[in-house]
C-alpha cells in the first residue's frame, strides 16, 4: 500500500459520498474497496478499531477515519489544488457554519435511517 490511496467505503453510504466528491474535486486518483457492512473486512477493522466502520481513507498505509476528518486531511494534503474553503476568513467560516449545519442538522437523519 505504500503510496498508494484508498478508501474503504460503501456505495449507499453518504459519508463514503462526501469524500468519494472531495477525491474527485481534487482530481485524486484512488483504489475504492467496497465494505460489506454487516460483514466487515478486517482491513477495516485493523484500520479503524474503534469505531470498526466506514469510509476510512488510508493513504501511505495510515488511516484517516471519520469523513469531515477525511475532507480535511485530503484539502491540507492537496494544498496545491483549488482549496475547499474560501480565503477571506469571514467567508471561510461562513461555508464552516454550513458544513457544521448539513452535519448536525441534515445527517442527522441520515444516521437514524442509515
Amino acid at each position: 500500500m505504500a503510496d498508494e490511496i484508498v478508501l474503504l467505503d460503501f456505495w449507499l453510504s453518504p459519508f463514503a459520498m462526501r469524500v468519494r466528491i472531495a477525491l474527485a474535486e481534487k482530481g485524486i486518483e484512488y483504489e475504492s474497496r467496497e465494505e460489506n457492512v454487516l460483514n466487515s473486512s478486517d482491513l477495516l477493522f485493523e484500520m479503524n478499531p474503534v469505531q470498526k466502520q466506514i469510509p476510512v481513507l488510508i493513504h501511505k498505509s495510515k488511516p484517516i477515519c471519520e469523513s469531515l476528518i477525511i475532507v480535511e486531511y485530503i484539502d491540507e494534503v492537496w494544498k496545491n489544488k483549488s482549496p475547499f474553503l474560501p480565503c477571506d476568513p469571514h467567508q471561510r467560516a461562513q461555508a464552516r457554519f454550513w458544513a457544521d449545519f448539513v452535519e448536525k442538522k441534515v445527517s442527522f437523519h441520515l444516521h437514524v435511517w442509515y
